[in-house]
């Protein structure tokens, strides 16, 4: 029988006070059942919680303070040393997103912060007090978003664990007396260490982590990308697909880096299990990843020996020789097209750019840009559902992304109609400040594709434009879409 018909036939047989005192006592049952279910239901999640991997900070003669304060002062001589990608559109991406990682920290010591290095080996470091450095060969080489988490959770779990400062602490008490080790340090506990290191090194004590280390970042990592809605296994997928890539060559440079424990990946995978599973509706990519990706792909190859050449007025090298006028052929998902055989492709998938030798010049802060080419990628624009997006509006989406990256970036050409390959786009011309010194021109020619918005950046300084224009005339000509 039914709850409501049970009491009904209950009340029924029973006298008016009688009904008062039973609906009493069937409202005081209902109040033990629920406080009974709230109950059980407080008991169950601290025992879901209890299930992660507890972990906190090892020893460490150090303050959370002094971690902060020795990160900011070795990050000043790493950003030297390292060819710093230095892209503000890239380093914001990164921010964003680990950010949104950090703040499921477990201790929130430290205030991030996140920045590119122009180098396409996958690898990443931290240095104490949050400074994370993430390769650019980390967003090309991931499939999606939750495995570049995955590397910053790991990264944010040796910052949060106080990993660096460990190990230097550890490596003080070898050499000093216990006893004398903390009057030793007391207060200058930061210039010691800065001045024993030398300064920032990529096998300083700050980043000779022990695989125990390595073992509690990652688990830690697992726990960050599961509280931040990730689905936790990417980790664990961004490791096997490093792994498979680089066997029967050298080891990927995060490998060396960071020593690998014995079943790394069981371990992640054990830690999934801990946690129940992933997420309900856990999160694997996004849109921003996607376009971020795009975009690095088709940025100049980094420079060799890890930073272009620097000259004084405006870092050139030498002017590039005259395109050639025998062209080979290049084509990957999106198109394909024709090319001077004096250039060269850089990148994969649907971005590349095509760069004559001499074309990527130091800008002046140690970033290799592009002076002199053409730049081929796809951008994905914005819309409201209930209307579809115009090639008009998609470019002016496009040229306003491209401006956050270049603030001296102005159109001096509006929008024009061209055909390319039979399809209906858009021919804009835009100036810009030059990496070669001066102004450049840069000819933006769009197409709207079930893709997304296929663009082609030709750029040469506004003095030399004349020289490259029929080149850029006959790649874009012999452009043909993937049908």
């Amino acid at each position: 029988m039914k709850l409501r018909e049970a009491r009904v036939s209950y009340l029924r047989q029973t006298s008016l006070p009688n009904k008062r005192s039973a609906l009493l006592q069937i409202r005081s049952d209902l109040r033990q059942v629920v406080a009974v279910v709230v109950a059980v239901v407080l008991m169950l999640a601290p025992v879901a919680w209890a299930e992660r991997t507890q972990l906190k900070p090892g020893w460490n003669l150090f303050s959370p303070e002094q971690d902060a304060q020795l990160g900011r002062q070795v990050s000043r001589d790493a950003e030297r040393q390292v060819p710093m990608l230095n892209d503000a559109r890239v380093d914001a991406y990164l921010n964003s997103l680990g950010r949104r990682l950090a703040a499921h920290a477990p201790y929130h010591y430290f205030q991030y912060q996140f920045k590119c290095v122009n180098d396409r080996a996958i690898n990443a470091f931290a240095l104490p007090g949050g400074f994370v450095y993430i390769n650019r060969g980390v967003l090309e080489a991931a499939d999606n978003e939750a495995q570049v988490a995955g590397v910053m959770a790991h990264e944010i779990s040796h910052v949060e664990l106080r990993h660096g400062t460990n190990q230097a602490t550890k490596a003080y008490a070898w050499q000093v007396p216990l006893g004398v080790l903390g009057g030793a340090l007391g207060n200058n506990a930061v210039g010691a260490v800065a001045q024993a290191i030398g300064g920032f090194a990529v096998n300083s004590v700050l980043l000779k982590y022990s695989r125990t280390a390595e073992s509690q970042a990652d688990i830690l990592g697992t726990q960050i990308l599961y509280d931040s809605g990730y689905d936790p296994r990417a980790m664990a997928q961004f490791f096997e697909k490093i792994e498979a890539e680089s066997k029967g060559r050298n080891p990927a440079e995060f490998f060396s880096n960071h020593p690998s424990p014995e079943h790394r990946m069981e371990r992640v995978n054990d830690e999934v299990e801990k946690l129940g599973g992933p997420p309900r509706g856990y999160k694997t990519d996004s849109p921003e990843f996607r376009e971020i990706k795009r975009y690095v792909l088709s940025l100049p190859a980094p420079p060799k020996g890890g930073r272009a050449p620097q000259q004084a007025g405006g870092g050139r090298t030498r002017r590039p020789d005259q395109p050639s006028s025998h062209f080979q052929s290049y084509e990957n998902e999106a198109l394909r097209m024709s090319y001077p055989d004096n250039w060269r492709p850089n990148g994969q998938g649907s971005a590349v750019s095509f760069v004559p030798a001499g074309g990527v010049v130091d800008d002046g802060r140690g970033k290799g840009a592009l002076a002199y080419g053409m730049i081929v990628n796809i951008f994905e624009p914005h819309h409201d559902r209930s209307e579809p997006v115009t090639v008009e509006d998609a470019t002016d989406q496009l040229i306003d992304d491209m401006r956050h990256s270049n603030p001296g970036m102005r159109v001096v050409r509006q929008h024009e109609r061209i055909r390319l390959d039979g399809e209906r786009g858009l021919s804009t011309y835009l100036s810009n400040d030059s990496p070669a010194s001066g102004r450049e021109t840069d000819w933006l020619v769009t197409v709207l594709r079930p893709e997304g918005l296929i663009y082609f950046v030709c750029v040469a300084p506004e003095r030399e434009y004349d020289e490259y224009d029929r080149t850029f005339e006959a790649m874009l000509n012999s452009v043909r879409f993937r049908r």
